[in-house]
């Protein structure tokens, strides 16, 4: 049986694991078989950049840390060798790297997730991971509006024209 002391540590862990969840925009569960040290290093390095937290937990820990955070749905996603990622900054990013880095290899794989709240399958999370950024979205929309505004001042242009010629003007 374990100690009194190290059930607290335990119980500590998952307390704040919980708290650490409770507060993440983005928890992602993921199958990391088939990776070396290497690639997590630079994996965990480009999670960094955006914020994000790359952790092997104990599935247990984790479960528990799920249970207390109210986040319900994934414990039979809690098999096997999990990684947990969370940012509290970011949920699109992240996913973004993740889904990138499971392209790239055959058996790391993504599980399931939670964003803002709502327990996502991992097809989902592709899904939003494939989706272009907020940047390239806004950009999008503007060369959207600009193109329109265009047109406008252009039309606008014509009449102007039309007006000053006299041509369309009766009396």
């Amino acid at each position: 049986m374990a100690s009194e002391k190290i059930l607290n540590q335990k119980k500590e862990e998952v307390t704040k694991l919980a708290n650490e969840m409770k507060e993440a925009k983005l928890i992602l569960l993921t199958d990391y078989r088939g990776i070396n040290v290497e690639n997590v290093t630079t994996l965990r390095a480009d999670l960094r950049k955006c914020n994000a937290k790359y952790s092997v937990i104990k599935n247990n820990i984790t479960k528990r840390a799920l249970q207390e955070a109210g986040i319900e749905g994934l414990d039979e996603k809690l098999e096997g060798p999990t990684a947990v990622i969370m940012s509290n900054e970011d949920y699109l990013e992240p996913s973004k790297i993740i889904y990138n880095f499971s392209k790239d290899n055959d058996y790391y794989k993504i599980k399931a997730g939670v964003i803002d709240g709502k327990v996502m399958t991992a097809e989902e999370i592709v899904t939003l991971a494939k989706l272009p950024s907020k940047e390239t979205l806004l950009s999008m929309l503007a060369g959207a509006l600009l193109a329109n505004i265009s047109k406008f001042a252009v039309a606008l242009d014509q009449v102007r024209i039309q007006k000053e010629s006299g041509e369309g003007v009766q009396d």
